[in-house]
């Protein structure tokens, strides 16, 4: 993703601390697994990046925010019930499932404030901070109204993820651009992506075994972009997909249920939305090829009351 505010200047992965404040209870509330519910994603639309909503078998194709400035890097909530989202640049907010009720959380003139992500019990969110006048980039929390900030890791990076147990934290470099997983206390740091520059958006599958990613951020010109898993300790790395050539697989996320791997495929020109099995069979599309272009696709759960 490109970002327009300045960066800090990033500090070896190796000495990449942190002094975690966020405390989960493993498993409690856990988002996954889960029946499946809706599938989320963003688009550009006439008015900007705006968040649209399906159904898995692609019926019920909606939009569901109307903001001034772009609704961008959403999550569903455990519950089903919310949508986290990036409002604009470096601001972030939730709103229901619907599109209605949008409240901002995090907005202040000297931060960057963006890119949430639920923990497990839907308690609190991880998300980017950037200060602009110290240019320092870190991953905080925050709870769901925006209240009780808290720091929890130096370095900073793109999509951060907490694992279904609430136990690991897996994010982007912004050095590198490779995948990193760590523990939430900041110990035992792995880059699970053996090259680095993998694409922006990732995620765990809901038994905490495998995480899945797209392998290439800036495909050249005849390079493909494939899907493959890997373990939260960068073993048995498996690719899904086979492209070859200027075909681009960009993943979104697993279905609540484990069952299958949402995707959009570029090609030719053309976006289609699919989703494909763990092992990488049984490929069905949701949406037929077209310009529209959904991206940042997240498969949330049936709603919970």
């Amino acid at each position: 993703m490109t970002r327009n505010h300045p960066r800090a200047t990033i500090l070896a992965i190796a000495v990449l601390t942190t002094l975690a404040t966020l405390t989960l209870a493993p498993g409690v509330g856990a988002t996954f697994p889960d029946r499946n519910g809706l599938i989320a994603f963003q688009a550009q639309t006439d008015d900007g990046v705006q968040i649209f909503t399906v159904r898995p078998n692609g019926r019920d194709l909606r939009q569901i925010t109307h903001v001034n400035g772009d609704a961008s890097q959403l999550e569903w909530s455990p519950s089903g019930r919310r949508i986290a989202f990036s409002l604009g640049e470096c601001e972030t907010a939730v709103m229901d499932a619907d599109g209605g009720n949008v409240s901002v959380i995090a907005s202040d003139p000297d931060l960057c404030q963006n890119d949430p992500s639920w923990t497990p019990d839907g308690s609190r969110l991880v998300y980017d901070r950037f200060d602009f006048a110290l240019e320092v980039e870190q991953i905080w929390s925050m709870k769901p109204d925006g209240s009780d900030k808290k720091f929890v890791a130096d370095g900073g990076g793109a999509d951060p993820n907490v694992s279904p147990d609430g136990r690991k934290l897996s994010f982007k470099s912004q050095s590198t651009g490779a995948l990193l997983v760590q523990n939430m206390d900041g110990t035992g740091l792995v880059q699970v992506s053996p090259t680095v520059s993998v694409a922006y958006k990732h995620d765990w599958a809901p038994n905490g075994q495998h995480l899945v990613l797209s392998d290439n951020s800036d495909p050249g010109p005849t390079e493909p972009v494939n899907i493959a898993t890997v373990r939260p300790d960068g073993t048995d790395f498996h690719y899904l997909t086979h492209y070859t050539g200027p075909i681009h697989a960009y993943v979104g996320s697993y279905s609540p249920d484990g069952q299958w791997i949402l995707f959009r495929l570029e090609k030719d020109g053309l976006n289609t939305l699919y989703r494909i099995r763990p092992d990488g069979t049984d490929l069905h599309a949701i949406l037929r090829a077209s310009t529209f272009r959904p991206r940042n696709i997240d498969w949330g759960p049936a709603t919970h009351n």
